[in-house]
């Protein structure tokens, strides 16, 4: 059991303060991602979507940068070294596909495809790991497409084709997840986070190159606020599914969708017709569902980070690690 639970059990914790600063954390960091969402619509209106990648992956480093240098002893030891180069490459694509739905398509639709990645996590489970895929988890499949296809309409005369990179993110992030889950075996969380921030810079710089454009003071100072924001709401969002299980908390990030929708209407004067409120619906239903039955195989956790799905890889390791077998918890910790 981790230090802090067993202090916790020790002093005999109110559980109803703890699951309040639980939620408390998701709100927050639903709040600075949707604020994250509406400053990648500004500054791509400058820049590209995989120079805004490559910015923060860079300031998300700078940030975080005083962690892995008091923690370098052992956190670059791994087992997985060309699974890292393959993660952090499909994290930078997912990224650059978010952002590019954001700075062209309707934001509220964006962000409510955002939250399929459960969706396809249960999808991936038993395509790739052989799960069983009973009525529950049937059940929040269908959910999840009907809201995709309320939201995307590709057989109406509104159909957007932009929103389909925010659904090729979705797609890749839960990609991100299943890699994570083998991934997490043998790598110590702090080893999963740090070579993913470290790849990140490089990997995401390649392509930014073919798409440059030197950001004004302006953009500049935006951007460190975006990596600052995802910064905070990466610790928020850890110290929450610490507290309390994801499946408990995973409703209030959805709290994201209507700021964003507020956010893109004030500032963008879009609106966020019917049937993507309906479709919105249908993906909070499946989501939900998701996080209650997959959570023995990979823990799909709120989309944080990025405002755009960028998931907190040590939410993910976290969540999964929360599930190991007795045996699991006797193997001496890495990092």
């Amino acid at each position: 059991m981790p230090r802090s639970k067993r202090a916790r059990a020790r002093r005999g914790p109110l559980p109803d303060k703890v699951f309040s600063l639980a939620i408390g954390l998701v709100v927050v960091a639903a709040a600075f991602n949707a604020i994250d969402t509406l400053l990648v619509r500004v500054i791509s209106t400058e820049m590209s979507a995989f120079s805004i990648g490559f910015f923060r992956a860079a300031f998300g480093l700078l940030f975080v940068a005083p962690w892995v240098i008091r923690r370098r002893a052992n956190i670059f030891k791994t087992n997985y070294s060309w699974m890292h180069v393959a993660r952090a490459a499909l994290k930078a694509l997912s990224l650059a596909a978010f952002f590019y739905a954001i700075s062209r398509a309707n934001l509220a639709q964006v962000t409510a495809i955002a939250f399929t990645t459960p969706v396809f996590v249960i999808v991936g489970a038993v395509l790739i790991l052989g799960e069983k895929l009973g009525i529950a988890r049937i059940l929040s499949v269908l959910l999840g497409f009907v809201g995709v296809l309320l939201i995307v309409r590709p057989f109406a005369g509104q159909f957007d084709p932009y929103l389909l990179f925010a659904l090729a993110g979705a797609i890749a992030t839960a990609a991100i997840q299943l890699m994570l889950k083998a991934m997490s075996e043998r790598d110590s969380t702090d080893t999963l986070v740090a070579w993913n921030l470290l790849l990140m810079v490089p990997l995401s710089l390649l392509p930014a190159l073919f798409f440059w454009t030197t950001p004004s003071l302006l953009m500049l100072g935006l951007l460190a606020v975006q990596g600052a924001l995802g910064a905070v709401a990466m610790t928020a969002i850890t110290r929450a599914v610490s507290l309390a299980d994801v499946s408990a908390i995973i409703p209030f990030d959805f709290l994201r969708l209507p700021l964003v929708a507020v956010g893109a209407s004030y500032f963008f004067g879009q609106s966020a017709d019917a049937m993507t409120w309906a479709g919105a619906a249908a993906i909070f239903l499946a989501g939900v569902l998701a996080s209650r039955r997959i959570g023995r195989t990979v823990a799909p956790v709120p989309a944080a980070g990025a405002g755009a799905a960028d998931i907190t890889e040590v939410d993910v390791v976290e969540g999964t690690r929360g599930e190991k077998t007795p045996n699991d918890e006797q193997r001496p910790k890495k990092g």
